[in-house]
């Protein structure tokens, strides 16, 4: 199922072509409150994210996933800071975003953490590609949630996930509706590429 919706683009202003999910990618706080993300579109998401790449392919991501109107939902949103709880009520789901930091036996998994945002990464390209849009959170309280959701000592909740359709920007506070007009803008490659033979 793909979701389109009708609001002005934010189209990535690009110096090389890329593919539309990225050029189209952005990360909106104004999610429509009303809107339903099925259960199949939200295993496609995260079957993108299954098949990111891993380090020894140990696939060190785990997620829960939290629909609007659970109680997973309202645990995940009670761990946020206020800034956040302002918006993230109107998507149509959470996702904890969760790296298993060690093996079964305890030994660290040093690259946890980046496989998990490769994981995460590709569940937002194909999240964008299904008509719908994401927003990266950190502001919440980890230990929390690890209580909350019972997690076991080698998991740790990194950052959350909205996801969702995209929404009425009038119906967020002024500062957030500033913020989700502002022009998109990134670092030219000059600044980011530091050794480029």
């Amino acid at each position: 199922m793909t979701l389109f919706t009708e609001l002005t683009s934010r189209k990535a202003d690009t110096t090389a072509p890329l593919i539309d999910p990225l050029v189209h990618r952005w990360s909106p706080r104004a999610f429509d409150p009303n809107a339903v993300v099925d259960a199949e579109t939200l295993r496609t998401v995260l079957e993108a994210a299954r098949w990111a790449p891993s380090a020894n392919n140990s696939q060190p991501w785990r997620f829960i996933v939290a629909r609007r109107g659970t109680p997973a939902f309202t645990t995940a949103h009670d761990a946020m800071q206020g800034f956040n709880q302002v918006w993230a009520d109107s998507a149509a789901a959470l996702v904890l975003n969760i790296a298993e930091i060690a093996d079964a036996e305890g030994k660290p998994r040093p690259w946890a953490r980046y496989d998990l945002g490769q994981a995460v990464a590709h569940l937002t390209v194909q999240a964008q590609h299904e008509g719908l849009h994401t927003h990266q959170m950190g502001g919440f309280d980890a230990a929390a949630l690890h209580a909350a959701f019972d997690l076991a000592d080698n998991l740790e909740v990194v950052s959350i996930t909205t996801i969702g359709v995209l929404g009425d920007v009038d119906a967020l506070p002024d500062a957030l509706r500033e913020r989700e007009s502002a022009p998109r803008l990134r670092k030219p490659l000059s600044e980011l590429v530091l050794v480029g033979e």
